[in-house]
């Protein structure tokens, strides 16, 4: 008994004897600067994502104000990203300036890009690999995951009902922490002002600066490379 201890207190003592790295100072974070547009509709911030087998949510929402139109689909495709692009013009009260995605097939579609040209939208995809420059679209659709969804059954027939019950409570009732409590129309209404009219925003917009898109982020920056040197 007494040689263990007298081994154990050997090699306490030269663990003592270790050099230590001295204690790093901690340094508080800089306070977190929040990023938003300065009025509703110059930038809307649009994404998808699967909610069950063969259903997917289509989510815009705008970057100021945080107002947002949902949709259900069958599938991500072209077409119904138009249907969808429409109801979006449809529904949210203000002109929408540009429309910012990631590079998913269901966007980079020659209608889709077309009829945004014809609408006087500017299109603008976020480089590869940067899902947080989508961040609000991101974060909001987490909310539906674990607000929304646990308390619905996908075999409901008013299912595409219930999602717009949703969308009327998020956009008029249900308070944001990012907007310092008030609601998304809230927002809108208090930036009513400043926001431009659509005629506005149609002589602002620059058709000789705008085009069709490639999906592929290296060749689209090359073509760009290219065209600036002609």
């Amino acid at each position: 008994m007494l040689l263990n201890q007298m081994v154990t207190a050997q090699k306490c003592e030269r663990f003592l004897t270790l050099p230590v790295k001295p204690l790093k100072p901690y340094r508080r974070k800089k306070s977190y600067k929040r990023y938003q547009r300065r009025v509703p509709g110059d930038r809307v911030q649009m994404d998808t994502m699967k909610v069950a087998p063969g259903l997917y949510q289509y989510t815009a929402i705008d970057d100021c104000s945080r107002f947002r139109v949902l949709g259900l689909y069958k599938r991500r495709t072209a077409a119904n990203t138009l249907l969808f692009v429409e109801r979006v013009l449809e529904e949210m009260p203000f002109p929408i300036q540009r429309i910012q995605t990631d590079r998913g097939t269901e966007f980079f579609a020659i209608k889709v890009q077309k009829y945004l040209l014809s609408q006087s939208i500017k299109f603008r995809p976020i480089k590869p690999g940067s899902p947080h420059l989508n961040g609000k679209v991101e974060r909001s659709q987490k909310t539906d995951l674990s607000e929304f969804y646990p308390t619905i059954d996908f075999a409901d027939p008013d299912l595409e009902l219930r999602i717009e019950e949703w969308q009327f409570f998020y956009n008029w009732y249900r308070p944001h922490g990012s907007l310092k409590g008030q609601t998304p129309i809230e927002k809108v209404c208090s930036l009513t002002d400043e926001a431009p009219y659509w005629g506005e925003v149609y002589k602002m917009y620059d058709s000789s600066k705008e085009d069709v898109q490639i999906q592929n982020y290296r060749i689209e920056m090359k073509l760009r490379k290219l065209k600036r040197s002609i």
